[in-house]
Formats: C-alpha cells, sequence, structure tokens
C-alpha cells in the first residue's frame, strides 16, 4: 500500500473514506474491492502500525476494526483510536465474539459489531446506518459552524442571518445588545459598503421591546432632494403638483419604533437642520401643513464615509453629527476579521442552493484557503454574491477553488487602516482599484465592489475619479 507524503483531506469531495484494518490479507482486499464498487475511498491496513500511519495521513471516516489483531486487542486499538480520533465511527468484526465483547466494544465507542464471516447485505445495511449517521453529524457540524448571534425569530424578522466567529463581530454584537434596550439612544454605525450597518440597525430595532413597532429605512442616496422633505415629514394634499392626499412621513411611521437613515452623508445641507430639529423637538409638520404632530421615534444612522471629514468641508453639520453619534458603532472590513469568512461562505451556500435548487454538499478546504488571503473590497456582499455565482458555475455537488473568480490583481489597501488615513480616502482607493483590475468595465467594477453600476456612478462622480483607458483598451 502506497501513500502519500502529506496528509490527504477526502471529506471535501462529500465521499465517505473507509480503513479496513484486519490481519487477514485477503479479507482486507476482498472488502476494499467491495467498498471501491460501491463508490467509498478505501484503503488497508494489515498491522497496527499500517492502521495508525493511514489514520496520521488521511481523513478516515469509517474504520472497519478486527478484534483480534496480532500483538494487541482490538479493544485496545478501538480504546486508542476513539481518543486520538474522535469523530472517526467504527465497526468491529469477529469469527470469535461473544456477548461480552460486543457490549465492551459499544462501551468503548463502536458503531456496530458483526460476525465473521460477513455477508455483503448484512454489511451493506451496516453502511447505510453509519451513512446516515455521518450525515446527521455533518449536518449538525454545519449548524454549530455557522455561528449565527441572533435567534430564529429574530433572524425571520430581518431577513437575514446574523453570523461570525471573529473578537470584533462578536463585540459589534454585544454593542447592538446595549444599544438595543435604550430606545430613545441614537445610534451611528460606520463602516466600508457592504460590511452589513443596516442588518445592525435591524439587530438592534428587533432585540429592542420596541420590535413590534415600524422600522423604517431610507437611503439618503436614493431620493431626489425635491422629494426627500416629504418622504420624511409627510405632506398634506395639494400641497405640490402630484400631492393627490395626505401622506405620513418617515418620522409619523416610525413612532415608537426606528428610523435608519443609510449613507446620511449623503444628505443634503440645507435639508440636514430640519432633521436635526425633527430629532431633538420629536415633533413634525407635513409638507403644506401648520399643525404639530408628536412622534417619538430612535434614529440609527450609517455611513462609509468619515463624517468628521465633511463637518471641517462645511458638508455636514457637528450639531446633527453629535446628536446622531450617541452611541457609535464601526464594523471592520472582512479583510480585517477573516475568522468570519469560513461560516459566512457556509450560510451563503446553503442560502443559494436552496434557492436555486441545485445541491451543494460540501465546500473543498482549498476554497476557504483562497478566499482567506483575498482582500474583498466589496465585503460581505461581494462574498455574497460571490458564492452564487459559484453555485452556478458548480458543475459537481462540492465547491472547489476554481468556482470562484478572484480578480487578477488584487486591492492593495493595508490590513490595517493607519490613523492618518480617512475613510473617503479609503473608499476611493477601492473604487479606483477595482475598476483598474475590471480594465475600467463599470459594471464589472461594481460587481467586484458588490454594489449597483448605478451606485458606482455615483460614487465616480462623488469622488471626482478620473477614467484613465491604456491606449488599446475600449
Amino acid at each position: 500500500m502506497t501513500l502519500p507524503n502529506t496528509a490527504v483531506s477526502v471529506k471535501s469531495s462529500g465521499i465517505i473514506s473507509v480503513l479496513i484494518l484486519d490481519d487477514e490479507v485477503d479479507f482486507t482486499e476482498e472488502l476494499k474491492e467491495y467498498f471501491e464498487n460501491a463508490g467509498f475511498i478505501s484503503f488497508t491496513a494489515n498491522t497496527v502500525e499500517e492502521g495508525f500511519e493511514v489514520l496520521s495521513r488521511m481523513e478516515i471516516d469509517l474504520l472497519i476494526l478486527d478484534i483480534r489483531l496480532p500483538g494487541t486487542s482490538g479493544l485496545e486499538v478501538l480504546k486508542k483510536v476513539k481518543s486520538e480520533y474522535p469523530s472517526i465511527e467504527v465497526i468491529m468484526v469477529s469469527a470469535h465474539g461473544d456477548m461480552d465483547t460486543v457490549i465492551e466494544s459499544i462501551r468503548l465507542g463502536a458503531f456496530d459489531y458483526m460476525r465473521k464471516p460477513l455477508r455483503f447485505i448484512d454489511l451493506q445495511i451496516a453502511i447505510e446506518r453509519t451513512q446516515k449517521f455521518l450525515y446527521m453529524q455533518q449536518k449538525l457540524a454545519q449548524i454549530e459552524e455557522k455561528h449565527s448571534l441572533i435567534t430564529k425569530d429574530i433572524q425571520a424578522s430581518i431577513g437575514r442571518h446574523f453570523i461570525g466567529k471573529s473578537p470584533q463581530i462578536i463585540k459589534i454584537f454585544e454593542l447592538a445588545q446595549t444599544a438595543s434596550k435604550y430606545i430613545d439612544v441614537n445610534v451611528l454605525i460606520t463602516g466600508e459598503s457592504g460590511t452589513g450597518k443596516e442588518i445592525i440597525a435591524r439587530v438592534i430595532h428587533y432585540m429592542g421591546p420596541h420590535c413590534d413597532n415600524y422600522f423604517g429605512a431610507i437611503n439618503c442616496s436614493a431620493i431626489t432632494e425635491s422629494l426627500m422633505e416629504s418622504e420624511f415629514f409627510g405632506h398634506k394634499k395639494g400641497a405640490f403638483t402630484g400631492a393627490v392626499s395626505d401622506k405620513k412621513g418617515l418620522f409619523e411611521l416610525c413612532n415608537g419604533g426606528t428610523l435608519f437613515l443609510d449613507e446620511i452623508a449623503d444628505m443634503p445641507y440645507t435639508l440636514q437642520s430640519k432633521i436635526l430639529r425633527a430629532i431633538e423637538e420629536k415633533e413634525i409638520t407635513r409638507v403644506g401643513d401648520s399643525r404639530l404632530i408628536q412622534t417619538n421615534f430612535r434614529v440609527i444612522a450609517a455611513t462609509n464615509v468619515d463624517l468628521e471629514s465633511l463637518v471641517e468641508e462645511k458638508k455636514f453639520r457637528l450639531d446633527l453629527l453629535h446628536r446622531l453619534n450617541t452611541l457609535h458603532i464601526h464594523i471592520p472590513p472582512l479583510r480585517e476579521r477573516t475568522e468570519d469568512i469560513a461560516p459566512l461562505l457556509i450560510d451563503f451556500a446553503e442560502e443559494f442552493s436552496k434557492k436555486i435548487n441545485k445541491p451543494i454538499d460540501n465546500i473543498a478546504d482549498e476554497v476557504f484557503d483562497k478566499l482567506v488571503g483575498y482582500s474583498f473590497p466589496g465585503n460581505i456582499r461581494e462574498l455574497r454574491n460571490m458564492t452564487e455565482r459559484a453555485i452556478i458555475l458548480c458543475s459537481g455537488r462540492v465547491l472547489m477553488p476554481n468556482d470562484f473568480t478572484l480578480p487578477s490583481r488584487q486591492s492593495k489597501i493595508p490590513a490595517r487602516q493607519t490613523p492618518g488615513i480617512k475613510l473617503i480616502q479609503h473608499e476611493a482607493e477601492c473604487i479606483r482599484t477595482a475598476l483598474e483590475n475590471a480594465r475600467y468595465n463599470q459594471s464589472l467594477a461594481a460587481e467586484y465592489l458588490g454594489i449597483s453600476r448605478h451606485a458606482l456612478i455615483r460614487k465616480i462622480k462623488k469622488f471626482g475619479i478620473t477614467i484613465v483607458r491604456k491606449e488599446g483598451e475600449e
């Protein structure tokens, strides 16, 4: 039997691997042939030393172990195997077994016990039981590996999982828990695009005592300035052309609930003073009306730029920043918390496998190694899009490294942001890098960043990024 020089993972293929440890060469070769014909990966060993050499080099799921071995007892081998390799399931076999031996082997952790000579039909039944058990173990391991931080009820409310195991994301979850208890405290969430700022906002709302009240979200960069005041304050019928009926604004709708202001940095400066007054006074007036309306709401704002730099540039009000920033939660980029990549990938793979009805049994270990080394300028959103694309392109039931296409030249952004680098400069550099990697194809660059093409065009204009194509490029 020839063994490779290094340990090999066969579990990533989704196929069960079997080791037959018995001193009878004919018996081991006969079982090896049976297992290989049945689609398993099989190995043989005729001595205890050979057996443990295989176990040290290969990932084995199932061990067929003889009770009587030269120089030792199979029960002693069983005890050692369950101590050193607890995840391996063991079926004991013997031509000389008695009830005491059967009981002792089960007590030591054997999954099943069979008498020689074996009938293939009995072996098949035992293997089927083992397969089902291993499958249940695998599903349990996947559930544990998800590292979900919220309950199923909250998951259902926000429509997403909140997953991670890094110290950074655990700390963020603890801050969100704290914020949820104080319904009058405003929260400012910062972080790069795609880090999950809105999910944090929803977690804060739905973990709180007012979770049954309205959660209103508005993207401050997606609504024209002329309509924004009506969206926030509502309007009275006839207040302007098109106002065919009275309309409640978000401040009214969120009474007793939460108003989420996404991309708050893009709010027009002229509107900021009115928003500040509404937050402070908790009373508003609809457009075209004079009646004051009392409303009590919590504000959670989010941004991917440095608001303090905008304050210095007179583009954002300092008093509004202070009012929003009672509690600050910063979400680090995915490249600074690589421990979260694996559980996120597993969760996204399961989600899209069900969504497009394409079963995925496993993810090769090399996929995780590949993704951990990538900078993810689009963060979690990019990983999500990347996983969906990988499942669509996957030709089998196991995700492999070649199913994940990464940009040929990755971002050169340092792993940890230095104090002298502003978030706005950081985001602009990400966009420039994505455009260069995509050869200035805006649709492809937007896909790299995990944003829409229209959002990319807005940001190109916002940061004044000049698109310079090399000669010969279209």
